[in-house]
């Protein structure tokens, strides 16, 4: 063999070597799953930015928890000129848990659980209002049961009232369950409070109602949050006892914590209902 033909085949060869080289490179770094020392490597998820969106309806890692308020005129803060527990719940939670938040009042004065529950179902500003909550705050329940205010306590015993605080137990679970409709991307916690009397008490409903009507709108509550709270719970909300925070065993007077009416929380009565529900809120937050 020429000089020129020995140099043409040392090249080919090293073609060929060069070739399988790069192949076989190639090969081992293109099977996935494997690592370059032929063993599997541990999946791992990747982890989002922290100012990514999450998808699904979910709240983006920067936009404030909204608290909503929904229910009756302790809610609305009536009779107060102050403001009223929802403000102040989400003032605390942003302070307690180092976030932003954002509140929005919908409560309407003289409101029952079967117009909440009516708002809820159809389309309006409520329902809007409430499918923007990340976290709910519901009190209703005690204007169903004003029909009796005016029924002497000897002639209404539980025989007489309890038709009408089912129902209310009912309708709570109801308006739970339309509020989580009314977001099913990204349902809210729910947190539903219940009274410390569903009519006047302290020093104006013992003046206005006397003692004997007093010891029965006692009973009359704590059957009307026996139902509120076995209707949010069995509709997957958490329930806030109120009763103890104002009155303790029933001993306490809780005139300080009522507006000049007797009937509405007064500043410091708002105050209290917000640090309830802020130790009740569960974790996590949505």
């Amino acid at each position: 063999m020429s000089r020129s033909g020995l140099n043409a085949s040392r090249v080919l060869v090293a073609m060929v070597a060069v070739a399988t080289v790069v192949t076989l490179s190639w090969c081992a770094q293109s099977q996935p799953g494997k690592s370059r020392d032929g063993t599997v490597p541990a999946t791992t998820a990747a982890t989002p930015s922290p100012t990514a969106t999450r998808t699904g309806g979910t709240r983006s890692a920067h936009r404030p928890v909204t608290v909503v308020g929904i229910g009756d005129s302790v809610t609305a803060g009536s009779n107060c000129d102050c403001e009223a527990f929802v403000g102040l719940y989400a003032s605390d939670l942003a302070a307690a848990r180092g976030m932003k938040t954002a509140s929005v009042n919908l409560g309407v004065g003289g409101s029952t659980s079967a117009d909440l529950l009516t708002s809820l179902t159809q389309p309006g500003a409520l329902r809007d209002g409430v499918a923007k909550a990340d976290i709910l705050l519901v009190t209703i329940g005690a204007n169903d049961l004003t029909p009796l205010e005016d029924r002497q306590p000897s002639g209404c015993t539980a025989t007489c009232y309890s038709p009408l605080v089912e129902r209310v137990g009912h309708n709570v679970a109801l308006i739970v369950g339309a509020a989580r409709a009314a977001r099913p991307g990204h349902p809210p916690t729910i947190l539903v409070t219940s009274y410390w009397n569903v009519f006047q008490d302290g020093d104006v409903g013992s003046a206005e109602n006397g003692a004997s009507f007093q010891s029965w709108s006692d009973l009359l509550t704590r059957a009307a949050n026996e139902q509120i709270c076995g209707g949010a719970q069995r509709a997957g909300a958490t329930c806030v006892d109120l009763y103890e925070p104002f009155k303790g065993d029933g001993s306490r007077d809780p005139t300080s914590l009522l507006a000049p009416d007797g009937d509405h929380p007064s500043p410091m009565g708002h105050q209290l209902i917000a640090s309830t529900l802020l130790a009740s809120t569960p974790l996590p937050l949505p």
